[in-house]
């Protein structure tokens, strides 16, 4: 006999409120996780999702200027990438927004109510680390992310984002479906 997850779990806080991060990619691995977590939770009251989507890295000329000896200077030049990295993140959200409309109209297909559901967008280099401190700073309780098909090498060396959180997500319900 297999365990399931609990579809109620009590969060860091001790509140009966689960918060529950699901990271997303378009992928149809991705609809599957949205698919079991969905059914699994549709009725349960106090369950509330984030449907998560990291974007691709941030080209390398927005992440860092090339400095000056003038303190003023210094500051233009921080306050114009600061800018510069805003807009490519506005860009790059509205580019890939189709991904978590997507995800959630196939999350609402389940009947789980989409006033509980909010979606959101993070971007960095390290996808794994992204999630976590989506999860750290939203107060999450529980992870929720899908396998990838992958090589039985890969596995053994423990490569991908899934590998990666399962190493680094103590604290968190980790929920990861194939």
């Amino acid at each position: 006999m297999t365990s399931k997850p609990s579809a109620t779990t009590i969060s860091r806080e001790n509140t009966l409120l689960q918060k529950i991060l699901i990271a997303v990619d378009g992928s149809e691995h991705s609809a599957r996780a949205l698919h079991y977590v969905g059914m699994l939770l549709r009725d349960t009251r106090d369950a509330q999702v984030t449907l998560f989507h990291v974007l691709k890295p941030m080209p390398r000329e927005l992440l860092e200027h090339g400095g000056s000896e003038d303190p003023a200077e210094e500051v233009r030049l921080a306050k114009k990438l600061q800018e510069a990295q805003e807009d490519w993140v506005r860009t790059e959200s509205r580019f890939e927004h189709p991904i978590l409309l997507t995800a959630l109209e196939l999350f609402g297909k389940t009947g789980f109510p989409l006033d509980r559901v909010t979606l959101k967008f993070g971007h960095e280099d390290d996808i794994a680390h992204t999630i976590l401190d989506e999860a750290r700073t939203g107060g999450y309780g529980t992870i929720v992310v899908s396998r990838q098909d992958s090589n039985r090498m890969k596995r053994f060396f423990g490569g991908g984002v899934t590998d990666q959180l399962l190493r680094e997500a103590s604290g968190y319900t980790l929920w990861v479906v194939e």
